[in-house]
């Protein structure tokens, strides 16, 4: 026997008894854009490593440690995508999306981070993510927050989420902030731990977003982002606010959120909970007005956002939402090559006939006692039986699985106008 090939650590399988909750939410998200009216996008799996290095940003946990990168046979480094942005940015940019049109843009799909699997987090991982281009106004701000409260809501989730708001201002405000920052840490060089000591020149700003435990005392102390801001970036932020209460949205102004990416500007937002340990952001974004332009494209003001799939379907599970499972209204049992003979075709009639029914047709060879097994674990309300007593009087046997009712017999022409007034 020949060893079994097991799938590659951290990219997992999803099963029947899962899938459903997956079209569940991938239904509910299109049914919200639509709402929106905002269009849908897809872009490729694959990119050019470079394109990550310059917006992601080369002194980020991302692109140094968690990028599936090779090298293809042109010696050209490529990347499986890592996150959504930039290659929608990118595509915008190559399609001419951007030149005096605002756009209005979705996305769903696989992403991919060579990091330690664990619950919440997996090397392939599923995001769905919106973009505006083109207006760099609060109001658009405001309204992709609006936009996800909404989804939470919807979704019966929105009891274990909290969103926490920030502005990292302009990036002249930011470089002047940055020149405090290298400054206080500086004076606490002994206290840092290996990646911050790191980052102090490169990247100051990604000191806050430490996850290290032994850090955030120190965090705590370091100068706050929000007493740097210039004017502009004040008044954007206190219209987002505004806004936010007018839609009575709950929020917390945290400034040590920064974000893990270095493309953004003024408001950042995620929405947390602590329902899934330390993997507490389910949804994350900003405003990135520069990445346009540092992309090769004109200057574009953008705002965005992405949620991870499989962390709101675990709070889902949480909330014990009751997601209908995409059960068939009727299975078919047919017995013996008689019987696939005369029921096969009116299956087909009757799925023409009633196009929104879900029909199952066990084409197996088990015995009755099996099939009527399966047939009731598929959550089916009827059976259709055909077997050689069946087939002789050109019958159908009608039993009911799920109410308290005797078997009948029909004819095909009983049938359909039984099952006609049943399912319309």
């Amino acid at each position: 026997m020949q060893k079994k090939i097991n799938a590659v650590q951290g990219m997992n399988d999803i099963l029947t008894d899962e899938s459903y909750r997956w079209q569940y939410l991938e239904r509910i998200l299109q049914e919200l854009m639509q709402r929106y009216a905002y269009q849908e996008v897809r872009f490729p799996v694959i990119e050019k490593t470079a394109l990550f290095k310059r917006s992601i940003g080369e002194v980020t946990d991302i692109v140094e440690k968690e990028m599936y990168s090779f090298e293809s046979g042109r010696g050209e480094s490529l990347s499986l995508r890592p996150e959504g942005t930039a290659v929608c940015v990118r595509m915008g940019i190559e399609r001419g999306l951007f030149y005096n049109q605002t756009q209005h843009l979705w996305y769903m799909g696989a992403m991919f981070r060579h990091e330690r699997p664990q619950k919440g987090r997996y090397r392939q991982f599923h995001q769905f993510g919106v973009e505006v281009f083109g207006i760099d106004n609060p109001e658009s701000d405001a309204e992709l927050i609006y936009l996800s409260a909404r989804l939470w809501k919807k979704l019966g989730i929105d009891k274990l989420l909290c969103l926490q708001i920030n502005s990292l201002g302009s990036l002249s405000a930011r470089e002047q902030y940055r020149e405090k920052l290298v400054q206080f840490f500086t004076q606490y060089q002994a206290q840092l731990d290996e990646d911050s000591l790191r980052r102090l020149d490169k990247n100051p700003l990604r000191i806050l977003d430490s996850k290290n435990p032994a850090m955030q005392a120190l965090i705590q102390q370091a100068p706050k982002l929000l007493d740097y801001l210039d004017a502009q970036s004040k008044a954007h932020f206190e219209k987002v606010c505004a806004y936010l209460d007018a839609a009575h949205i709950p929020y917390a102004i945290n400034p040590r959120l920064v974000r893990g990416l270095d493309y953004y500007n003024d408001l950042v937002f995620e929405w947390v909970t602590d329902a899934l340990g330390t993997q507490g952001t389910a949804c994350a974004g900003g405003r990135y007005d520069t990445l346009v332009e540092q992309l090769g494209g004109k200057s574009t003001p953008a705002v965005g956002f992405a949620l991870g799939l499989e962390r709101v379907l675990e709070l889902l599970k949480i909330a014990e939402k009751q997601i209908p499972f995409n059960a068939p209204e009727i299975v078919i049992i047919m017995l013996g090559d008689a019987a696939r003979q005369q029921v096969l075709p009116f299956i087909e009639r009757l799925r023409d006939t009633l196009p929104d029914l879900n029909i199952m047709c066990l084409c197996e060879s088990g015995s009755i006692k099996s099939q009527m097994k399966r047939a009731d674990k598929s959550m089916a309300q009827l059976a259709l039986i055909v077997g050689e007593d069946e087939v002789s009087k050109q019958q159908f046997s009608i039993k009911f699985l799920r109410e308290k009712a005797p078997q009948q017999q029909m004819s095909e022409e009983q049938l359909m106008l039984f099952l006609e007034q049943k399912y319309t």
